[in-house]
């Protein structure tokens, strides 16, 4: 048998182990797109809706039909989904403005965010953030993860509730949740996990607003944050939410009085949503949503089939083969600065895009540490397409993301492992 046969027969044998998996989640898959079918059909999606804008926007009724469509699948009172709203960090920094006052205080109730987020807090010095407005910012880390001596998981990450309610005060607005791990190696919250905290920081206090960043964990799961009592949430349309079809764009869903306040702060008070012209976007907006669903299902698969093949391999994976997910994401830990950067590498070259260019750590807008990114991306920075990012810092862990195509993802694979690399 030639070396690529036996890297197949290696292939196909981890196939085989998690078979049960891929079953479960296309189940997941059918009931996100009857939810998304559903919601087009019960607001009366019309091809007129996809009529572009421009200038003001005014009566721009495909723009309010999007609102309407994400609001049904979410099961929240509203929805704002924009491509004026350019990331994920802008989307959280929008709600933050939006919702907190000079004097409130907010809590992170999975650790410190992400290092996008740091710069809005206040951590950096940058103008414009929030500790401008005197707003008082803390975090709670999680109960570390317990593992046996040959690295297979015993217990995941929980929340630390005791902690969590004793920073619970009067002044308490906001408390974040963040869904999926960022650069880290914990496993990311599933909705019942997170309805679960939600409930607990509910009976201390009912009117903490309680926003979930949803950032690559849209239609992983049957239910979302907000189906257990999340006030707002946030997602990427670039990530999960566009299907690998949206260009760029963010979604808010939730409570109706919070959805207002953003698009106040979004547009101006008084406007709102009544402006912002869609410039022929509609159309690309439902279209990327219409397919996410089986597209976040093949990412899914994708990333469960790199954990499984280089477990095999002998690497630590976050989360395990064998683990539910809760987000299109992989953390493989190489311990290595060379090898991390040779499978980036491979990555970047067995892209449909830039496959010739050669990733480097550098200096990136918004990290503490150089980053090294590969994303050979039809749409710049999304990760629901296969792309991988990691931090210059041990133990050097690559974050691998997406796989829109399962069976471009096991090319990917195969070429990575007859590569030698791993």
């Amino acid at each position: 048998m030639n070396e690529s046969s036996q890297t197949n027969k290696f292939i196909e044998d981890c196939e085989v182990s998690i078979k049960n998996t891929f079953s479960n989640i296309d189940d997941i898959c059918i009931v996100n797109q009857q939810k998304v079918l559903s919601a087009m059909i019960e607001n009366n999606l019309t091809d007129a809706d996809f009529a572009s804008s421009d200038g003001y926007g005014y009566s721009d009724l495909g723009r309010d039909k999007i609102d309407k469509i994400y609001a049904s699948i979410f099961h929240t009172e509203d929805a704002l989904v924009r491509f004026q709203i350019p990331s994920a960090t802008s989307a959280i920094s929008l709600v933050l403005f939006s919702i907190l006052l000079p004097g409130d205080e907010y809590i992170s109730v999975d650790g410190m965010p992400y290092d996008t987020l740091k710069s809005v807090i206040g951590f950096n010095n940058e103008p414009c953030s929030l500790s401008e407005m005197s707003c008082k910012f803390s975090y709670v880390d999680l109960i570390p993860a317990k593992y046996k001596e040959d690295g297979r998981l015993i217990e995941p990450e929980k929340y630390d509730f005791d902690k969590i309610l004793d920073n619970i005060n009067e002044k308490t607005k906001l408390v974040m949740i963040q869904r999926s791990k960022g650069y880290t190696s914990r496993h990311s919250f599933s909705p019942k996990e997170i309805g679960e905290c939600i409930s607990k920081i509910k009976s201390k206090n009912k009117n903490i607003i309680c926003m979930v960043d949803n950032c690559y964990g849209t239609f992983v799961c049957k239910e979302e944050p907000s189906d257990y009592g999340a006030d707002i949430v946030i997602g990427s349309l670039i990530k999960n939410a566009g299907g690998g079809i949206t260009d760029c764009g963010a979604y808010i869903v939730g409570r109706k009085d919070l959805i207002e306040r953003c698009s106040y702060r979004l547009t101006a008070p008084g406007i709102g949503k009544e402006i912002g012209a869609s410039l022929g976007l509609n159309k690309n907006i439902l279209k990327g949503l219409y397919f996410a669903p089986r597209s976040v299902a093949d990412a899914v698969k994708s990333q469960i089939l790199f954990s499984k093949c280089l477990e095999e391999k002998g690497y630590r994976c976050y989360p395990q083969s064998f683990e539910e997910r809760s987000d299109i994401i992989t953390a493989i830990e190489f311990g290595d600065k060379n090898k991390l950067e040779s499978f980036t590498n491979l990555i970047q070259k067995n892209s449909p895009v830039n496959s010739n260019v050669r990733p480097i750590f550098d200096d990136m807008p918004g990290y503490d540490d150089k980053v090294i990114m590969a994303a050979g991306c039809f749409v710049s920075g999304a990760s629901l397409e296969l792309s991988c990012d990691a931090p210059l810092k041990s133990p050097y862990i690559a974050y691998l993301q997406g796989g829109i195509n399962y069976g471009m993802s096991k090319m990917v694979i195969s070429n990575i492992i007859n590569s030698k690399i791993v």
